[in-house]
């Protein structure tokens, strides 16, 4: 079981490959934070927001694990609007 909440019915198929890639990571607490945050919020990010989730998606579990979790600084160019949100949204969440 994934634990994904969310249907990928009728999202674009760019959409639905990051729903997937927010449930797959690799890191169980990254799919549970990544994956509820997609569940939640996938459907209604603009493009740009897209990119730069996108982006973040590309970033290593263990450094963003880290990153997360408050044991190491977001570098500057990873410390976007999107990966706020991200956190905000992980510090809501009830494990």
């Amino acid at each position: 079981m994934t634990g994904m909440t969310r249907s990928s019915d009728g999202l674009d198929k760019r959409r639905k490959k990051l729903l997937f890639q927010s449930w797959h990571r690799g890191i169980r607490e990254m799919d549970l934070v990544l994956g509820s945050f997609a569940d939640a919020f996938i459907g209604e990010l603009t493009e740009e927001e897209l990119e730069a989730y996108e982006t973040l998606l590309h970033v290593p579990d263990p450094e963003l694990f880290k990153w997360i979790s408050g044991n190491s600084p977001v570098p500057p160019n990873h410390d976007t609007p999107i990966y706020r949100k991200v956190e905000e949204f992980r510090r809501t969440m009830t494990f």
